[in-house]
């Protein structure tokens, strides 16, 4: 009984170290694998550097693995490819260059995976006397999953939601996309919308898209909810420098709706419904390094709405326009080599909403209502003060204005015992803005009224409301506080205390939580 049972263990020890030689012989293998394809790699990018100049031309193009897209939809990317290559000065170095660019366009599309192989060979059957130089590309692709479902919660812009989400890519073969997406939050109480967009001429740079939105949404800081159905087209390109260009016309119908019990005279008197129908116009040059966690680099951003004016119609019209430029200086740190993480940034932010006639009626221009005009306060934008806390109030309501700039600077300081590669950050910052609205000089000065104002009258409003904007000091608050930039929203927690504020502003001495994309 004793020999079985050591002959027993003798026999699980020996299967133990066959396993275990197995295991280490795979290992090996796997290594010696690798190996050989570095090598494979390396000799194949020495080739491909010592023939640079070597004269070449395509034999043929071809893309493997894209079972849902269109020929015709790929053939405009690469069939200058082979015109090209048919050019006596062709080069090795010119078809590397003109397909790592195909590529980079195939990735723009997001209908494959970024990872896209490259193969070059010799023709088949090629005969050296009549096409010495000919050459063959393929590219072996792989599609994203067409049909993409997803749902969650979000906790942005002051807000926490639920939602739910599809995307379909790819639909007809030609980069097009159907977005679906519906959420409901604690201020934002529904939100739907459906976009269709497609690129044009098989461009990733340039790209159309149908959209409908339909959503409601509580505004606490004036007493009321806003509820908008609408539609519209954008025009969307990048221009050879990368910067971002949309033009794009929307046709919106807005009700002013569910007014508090203390909702104020103001209030009331531009609730109900209005259509605003509009084109517009958003330049976007963006250079910083990380937009979330900008170290170096500027922004400029600049956009303009024009609404109701000669063909438009709908029941308002203005022109509102707004300029946004920030930007990051890194600090080196002697002694630290490389990124120190510390970095001075700044942002400035200013806008304007001119009244204008409807269609191309000479009767005057209406003042501008609540729903249009500009808000300026919050924990993402002028920290230290409430949501719409600065600017004209009536009772306990943010009226919003029509003229405003605000502009903030910050410190960025990695954590202790962190390094500069973390996405935490303390901030130390300072911030401050100001909001107007145009003011009339007549005794009936309160351009929130129903009145038409004449070309005149508004421009002197205007001038008025300039001059208001410049008397005395902004609203100022300061603070030190914890960022988090996440690659998809970033996040601050600061504390805050008001250091200027003028009579009925709502300021917010404590802390405050932020999350969003854009922070002043």
């Amino acid at each position: 009984m004793a020999r079985s049972a050591s002959s027993g263990g003798d026999d699980a020890f020996e299967g133990l170290l066959k396993s275990e030689k197995a295991l280490v012989e795979q290992r090996a293998a796997a290594e010696r694998a690798q190996a050989h394809d570095a090598q494979s790699d390396q000799r194949t990018f020495e080739l491909l550097s010592q023939n640079q100049t070597l004269p070449v031309s395509l034999s043929s193009l071809q893309i493997h693995g894209a079972k849902h897209t269109r020929k015709s939809f790929l053939d405009p990317l690469f069939q200058p490819l082979v015109e090209d290559s048919r050019n006596v000065n062709y080069t090795l170095a010119d078809m590397l260059e003109q397909v790592g660019g195909a590529v980079e366009k195939l990735q723009k599309f997001d209908i494959f995976h970024p990872q896209i192989m490259f193969h070059l060979s010799r023709p088949p059957h090629l005969d050296p006397s009549i096409s010495p130089t000919d050459l063959d590309v393929s590219l072996r692709v792989r599609e994203k999953s067409r049909l993409l479902l997803k749902t969650g919660t979000d906790l942005g812009n002051t807000e926490g939601s639920a939602y739910g989400s599809m995307l379909w890519r790819n639909i007809f073969g030609g980069a097009e996309s159907l977005s679906l997406n519906a959420s409901a939050g604690t201020r934002t109480r529904s939100a739907y919308s459906a976009e269709f967009g497609a690129p044009i001429q098989s461009n990733p740079n340039v790209r159309i898209s149908i959209e409908g939105l339909a959503s409601s949404t509580q505004k606490p800081w004036a007493s009321h909810e806003e509820v908008l159905k609408g539609g519209g087209v954008k025009l969307n390109w990048l221009d050879d420098n990368g910067d971002r260009h949309q033009f794009g016309y929307s046709g919106i119908w807005r009700q002013l709706t569910g007014l508090a019990a203390e909702a104020s005279p103001t209030v009331r008197g531009d609730a109900g419904d209005s259509a605003k129908s509009a084109i517009s116009y958003l330049f976007q040059r963006e250079r910083r390094d990380n937009p979330m966690l900008p170290q170096s680099g500027y922004l400029v951003k600049g956009s303009t709405e024009l609404a109701g004016w000669g063909p438009l119609s709908g029941d308002v019209g203005f022109s509102k326009s707004e300029l946004e430029v920030a930007g990051a200086v890194p600090i080196p740190i002697p002694g630290i080599r490389g990124s120190s993480g510390v970095s001075i940034g700044g942002g400035f932010r200013a806008g304007l909403l001119y009244p204008l006639p409807l269609s191309y009626g000479l009767h005057g221009a209406s003042p501008s209502q609540l729903n249009d005009r500009f808000t300026l306060g919050g924990p993402t934008d002028v920290r230290g003060f409430s949501l719409g806390g600065l600017g004209p109030r009536d009772g306990s309501d943010a009226l919003g204005g029509d003229l405003f700039a605000a502009g903030s600077v910050n410190m960025l300081v990695p954590l202790p015992r962190v390094g500069p590669e973390s996405p935490f950050r303390l901030q130390f910052f300072a911030n401050g803005g100001r909001l107007v609205a145009m003011k009339s000089k007549s005794k009936s000065s309160d351009t929130t009224s129903k009145q038409h104002l004449s070309a005149g009258a508004v421009w002197n409003n205007m001038i008025s409301a300039t001059k208001d904007l410049s008397t005395g000091l902004p609203s100022i608050a300061a603070g030190v506080g914890l960022v988090y930039a996440h690659p998809v929203a970033r996040f601050e927690l600061n504390f805050s205390l008001p250091l200027v504020m003028r009579r009925g502003e709502d300021a917010r001495k404590g802390l405050q939580v932020g999350v969003g994309i854009n922070f002043l």
